[in-house]
């Protein structure tokens, strides 16, 4: 049935089969016979090279669970459009590494009153971005899978 709905759609559009998929929306693909792996780490590094933290120091956790960001923490005003594209960009991190929804999703909170405070968050977000480089989701074939989520109060 799937044989017959592809070449059905390879006769109706313009298109090709090229094998298997290597690269997709910014994800590499890696498939072997027992598994896919999935990742963004060129899309990841190119984000640091964008914003000049290719070669910053790691940090070991995205936020400092200390830190409360407030809409007026009396830190100056920062540009907004710089980010704003820092946060759009780790939102569609998220694909890969799900458990900066919350960072990500915690700064996108704050677009309408971005300050230096923002910002230093954002980049410490990046700083962290740069050692989950090799990170991905791997997907190994016969194996069953559980989603487990955590939220705290």
């Amino acid at each position: 049935m799937m044989q017959t709905f592809k070449v059905d759609m390879m006769h109706k559009y313009e298109m090709f089969d090229s094998s298997l998929l290597h690269h997709f929306l910014g994800m590499n693909i890696i498939q072997t016979e027992s598994s896919i792996f999935i990742h963004q780490r060129k899309y990841a590094a190119s984000l640091l090279n964008k914003f000049g933290l290719q070669n910053c120091k790691v940090v070991s956790i995205p936020l400092v669970r200390s830190d409360k960001l407030r809409n007026d923490d009396d830190s100056g005003a920062t540009d907004e459009t710089q980010n704003r594209k820092i946060v759009g960009s780790l939102l569609y991190l998220t694909a890969i590494i799900p458990y900066l929804v919350y960072v990500a999703s915690l700064l996108a909170r704050f677009m309408h009153c971005l300050t230096n405070k923002h910002f230093g968050t954002t980049k410490r977000i990046l700083k962290y971005v740069q050692g989950t480089l090799d990170f991905g989701l791997e997907y190994e074939n016969g194996k069953g899978y559980v989603l487990i989520g955590y939220y705290n109060d």
